[in-house]
């Protein structure tokens, strides 16, 4: 059904993109140049260029798991207090461009900083092609800044690093059968403001696959049950990127090729003085707008990306 309701909506889409020329044209017979029919099939044909380039972009998901929601995680790196708050701070980008995006989310794990910001947060976003849009955001993200923590106001820099990973939401979905003895089950309370039981229950839940050594987490529930069902969903989904990128290395080992580590580089600096300028490194676009960028606006570098991306495949 959900399968279907996808197709559903890209037909109807494509349904719209032509009865807008149609009604352009129309509009223009009738009308012509007089009584405003220009602007109105311009408009028209504006809106259907707008649909159709929506649909473009659509095409470049089409890989095992670009479907499917995303699972993003964010962890301070080096900058001291600076740096958990660029996590909180690129944690809010990305629920802001989801919510634009009118997608779902809900936040899973989150460990506040001492002073402010956070240590790390992990939280899904359910949505058709959330995974394939939001995967060109792995890697190290770098901030410049003058410091609201440092009183003599010295410039400073500090780093985030984002994971993204596919959401799974079975075992058969992976093909992967994560057995009850392979799993270290820990219970801890949550942490946090609010809630009759926080910090009163153990209804926190931590996992270690001891195969692999991956630790997940998950406390925003208010359950042990429902916290583990979401912390399996999280294990299933790094076991996947596990995977994906062992491929990806044999691939590129018998292609000849050398690729930097892209936990460790640095994809894309937000620079906040002394000049305004956010810039991604992989694909050399760039915008002075930070602020339009802090609060959601990033489209403007996932699409040259899988453009990028795309273009590489085909060759």
């Amino acid at each position: 059904m959900k399968r279907l309701a996808d197709l559903r909506a890209e037909v109807d889409d494509l349904a719209a993109v032509a009865r807008e020329l149609h009604d352009a044209r129309e509009t223009l017979e009738v009308l012509g140049d007089e009584a405003g029919g220009a602007e109105e099939a311009d408009r028209l044909i504006a809106a259907a260029g707008a649909r159709l380039e929506s649909l473009e972009m659509a095409a470049n998901f089409d890989r095992e798991y670009d479907g499917h929601g995303a699972i993003v995680t964010i962890h301070a790196g080096a900058g001291g207090v600076d740096a958990a708050d660029w996590a909180q701070m690129l944690a809010r980008m990305y629920l802001r461009w989801a919510e634009y995006k009118e997608f779902s989310t809900s936040v899973v794990d989150e460990s506040p900083a001492e002073e402010a910001g956070l240590k790390s947060i992990t939280f899904f976003v359910h949505g058709k092609n959330a995974y394939g849009m939001l995967e060109s955001e792995r890697g190290v993200h770098r901030l410049v800044r003058i410091s609201p923590f440092d009183q003599q106001h010295r410039r400073h820099t500090s780093f985030a690093s984002v994971d993204v990973v596919p959401e799974i939401e079975s075992d058969e979905e992976i093909g992967v059968d994560i057995r009850p003895d392979d799993l270290k089950i820990e219970t801890y309370k949550s942490g946090g403001a609010g809630g009759q039981y926080v910090n009163k229950t153990e209804s926190a839940i931590r996992i270690t696959h001891l195969p692999s050594g991956i630790i997940v987490a998950s406390q925003q529930e208010r359950s042990q049950t429902q916290n583990r069902d979401v912390a399996m969903n999280v294990l299933r989904a790094k076991l996947v990127q596990r995977e994906l990128e062992e491929r990806e290395a044999k691939l590129s080992e018998l292609r000849g090729e050398r690729r930097a580590n892209e936990w460790g580089s640095q994809i894309r600096s937000y620079v906040l003085q002394p000049y305004t300028l956010v810039k991604d490194h992989r694909t050399n676009v760039e915008t002075g707008n930070v602020a339009a960028v802090l609060d959601g606006a990033i489209d403007t570098f996932i699409w040259p990306y899988l453009q990028q991306r795309r273009r590489v495949e085909v060759a």
